[in-house]
């Protein structure tokens, strides 16, 4: 038990260990700068060494209890959580403590009055001396009883302050390393799911034209070395981002007739990043579900950069009778990872119509 009482001591703030010294000090310091004051400003005093020898003294059993409940005691109830345990030896220590007290309390003073003492009446018998136990507890020993339980509250209040600022340290650490493992969880998602519709596109060309397969196929070189290299960082630049979106859409263009109108407007390069494959599953679902091969049909990809936010906007055309999935993988996961990066710092807005389906997203840019 002790050795363990040793290691959270060991493991004990530095920040927490100065300030005890800084509070204890204070005490000690305290008469032996105001005797020093005094015999400055009084020239008929003399600075005397045994009034601060002997406040010392008192001093040091409450150090050393002090000392005894913060390494031993207060472990076992802010630590280790055993608040029976710490009850009973606290209560143990402060009987101890006060028997300690009335064993050693000095005699009260007597003062004598001469000029107040009266006559004894006549004939009265003389006074018999007869010396009285002292009193069990006194005024004095409640006293220091008092202080001693203030000053052990102080020491679990700091303790518990420090614990807690400990865990909220680690509960943040934790939570980054998870977030980041969701991330990278949810990386290796969307790239898998982006790749398999764009592989699905470039055999459906093999058939149609051949050459343009081919050439579709340099694109989607371009593509992976975006998402292999650049796909893991925490931030892009956003110009290099709206490169990956123009190679995709540059390769979907191919693939569909003049019936459906594909738009595209980014603007040029922009000094400022944000996180890789974050616009890509908009997209994507807007081709996926927003060709009709009957009707006329649309795909409108937007953004603008106002100060430090991005404003993105996708719209396509949703054909007679089709039915977009509502909750899939790719706007779950996007959803999951706009919440893990921004939390409430931004706005998704989707509105699902009867022929046309918009999605408006607003994030910062770093």
């Amino acid at each position: 038990m002790i050795k363990k009482q040793f290691y959270w001591m060991k493991h004990q703030s530095r920040q927490e260990n100065l300030l005890y010294v800084a509070l204890w000090a204070v005490p000690f310091i305290a008469l032996l700068l105001s005797q020093y004051v005094h015999s400055l400003s009084d020239g008929h005093m003399v600075f005397r060494w045994y009034d601060v020898r002997f406040f010392w003294l008192h001093l040091m059993p409450f150090l050393l209890l002090f000392v005894i409940h913060d390494v031993l005691l207060a472990p076992l109830l802010i630590y280790r959580q055993k608040p029976w345990h710490y009850a009973v030896l606290t209560l143990a220590m402060l009987a101890c403590f006060t028997f300690y007290q009335c064993s050693t309390r000095p005699p009260e003073p007597q003062f004598h009055h001469p000029e107040r003492q009266e006559m004894p009446p006549p004939f009265a018998e003389p006074p018999q001396h007869v010396k009285r136990p002292p009193a069990i507890i006194g005024e004095h020993d409640i006293v220091a009883i008092i202080v001693l339980v203030l000053i052990l509250g102080l020491n679990l209040g700091i303790k518990s302050y420090f614990k807690s600022r400990e865990d909220r340290v680690r509960l943040a650490a934790l939570e980054k390393e998870s977030l980041e493992q969701q991330l990278e969880y949810l990386r290796y998602q969307i790239n898998p799911h982006f790749f398999m519709n764009t592989l699905n596109n470039i055999h459906a060309l093999v058939d149609i034209d051949p050459e343009t397969a081919k050439s579709t196929i340099v694109e989607l070189s371009r593509m992976m070395r975006y998402v292999l290299y650049e796909g893991n960082k925490k931030d892009v630049l956003l110009a290099s981002e709206f490169d990956f979106l123009r190679h995709y859409v540059a390769l979907m263009r191919l693939r569909f007739t003049d019936k459906v109108e594909v738009k595209l407007e980014l603007p040029e390069a922009v000094n400022a990043k944000l996180p890789p494959l974050i616009l890509i599953t908009f997209v994507e679902n807007a081709f996926k579900h927003g060709i009709s091969y009957e009707h006329d049909s649309f795909v409108h990809v937007g953004a603008t950069v106002s100060g430090r936010r991005l404003h993105f906007r996708c719209s396509n055309s949703k054909g007679s009778g089709q039915i977009r999935e509502k909750g899939g993988v790719g706007l779950t996961n996007v959803r999951q990872r706009l919440d893990l990066i921004y939390g409430e710092d931004y706005t998704l807005s989707i509105d699902d119509r009867s022929k046309t389906y918009d999605v408006e997203l607003e994030i910062p840019l770093v």
